[in-house]
């Protein structure tokens, strides 16, 4: 009865955005870029007014889609997060679970988030580490020649992907479009989201008023290497409690079938009465906010400015 009505109030939000003309895609995007009023911009400026966790969520996610080149997904991925949404409540009502619809639903909502913040993170690091050796030989280069442009020239094909895409435009702005390096240098500095970068091009920048400044190139990408030495470091010391975090977790959900072959009684009281449905509820929240926690704390150490 509990699956009929879900389905029920499910088609009748679906017919009522049918019937008002509204398409998902335009719902999210009327959510995910609603314009902020100026009041708001200055609450948040001024951190009178922290940012709502959805909000916040929305705005992260967006931010990782355009870094990794992905804008065009944005609407999607919001729709597959309805889905597991929808998909969590429907599983929830075929336990005729009333209690466990909205943690399983908002739970499940949030796997695609957390599968992207992970694959984002794993983006960053492996951008990092890219940058580390480009930065170091281009720079090497540059403090030998004192010429930026030689010294990209010179190592350019030693680079890898996305970093040698980026130092490529940079010498096809210069060569081919304007031969201001200043301008080349802010523009190269716009195209990787990495304070660390950030530093050495403004570091780069003074460079081209006084060649004496090039010293402090090197100190400045020798910081790429201890944030790839404590992130190391970091992840031996999480893998042990993020697998205990998992073997755990999947204990508790497994204790519900083994529950059954154990002792029937137990597993009825569990499963058909309202303690016993408050207490799964409770489960499955412990075990998705302990989950948010999890992808939080495990992502790579960044510099930050």
């Amino acid at each position: 009865m509990l699956t009929l009505r879900l389905f029920a109030f499910i088609a009748m939000v679906v017919g009522a955005l049918r019937l008002a003309g509204i398409r998902l895609p335009d719902l999210f995007k009327a959510v995910v870029y609603r314009p902020k009023s100026i009041k708001e911009q200055i609450d948040e400026a001024t951190n009178k007014k922290k940012k709502n966790f959805i909000r916040r969520e929305i705005e992260e996610i967006t931010d990782i889609l355009k870094m990794t080149g992905r804008e065009d997904k944005i609407p999607v991925v919001f729709i597959i997060c309805g889905v597991f949404a929808i998909a969590g409540a429907v599983l929830a009502a075929l336990f005729d679970n009333a209690y466990m619809i909205p943690p399983l639903a908002i739970g499940m909502m949030f796997i695609p988030v957390w599968y992207i913040k992970l694959t984002a993170s794993h983006y960053k690091k492996d951008v990092s580490e890219e940058l580390e050796t480009a930065l170091s030989i281009i720079t090497t280069a540059y403090i030998r020649n004192e010429d930026i442009v030689t010294a990209v020239e010179e190592n350019i094909s030693y680079l890898n992907a996305p970093i040698k895409d980026v130092f490529t435009d940079f010498l096809v702005q210069l060569k081919l479009i304007d031969s201001d390096t200043d301008k080349a240098i802010l523009s190269l500095k716009e195209k990787i989201d990495n304070d660390v970068f950030h530093e050495w091009c403004d570091a780069l920048l003074l460079c081209q008023q006084d060649r004496g400044l090039k010293t402090t190139l090197s100190p400045i990408v020798a910081k790429l290497s201890d944030i790839r030495v404590v992130n190391s470091e970091l992840e031996l010391l999480l893998a042990e409690p993020r697998k205990e975090f998992i073997i755990m977790a999947i204990l508790v959900a497994a204790n519900i079938p083994i529950m059954y072959f154990l002792n029937k009684d137990w597993y009825n009281v569990l499963m058909h009465t309202a303690v016993g449905k408050m207490v799964l509820a409770l489960d499955i929240s412990a075990i998705f906010i302990s989950s948010a926690f999890v992808v939080k704390l495990t992502r790579p150490i960044e510099f930050r400015r």
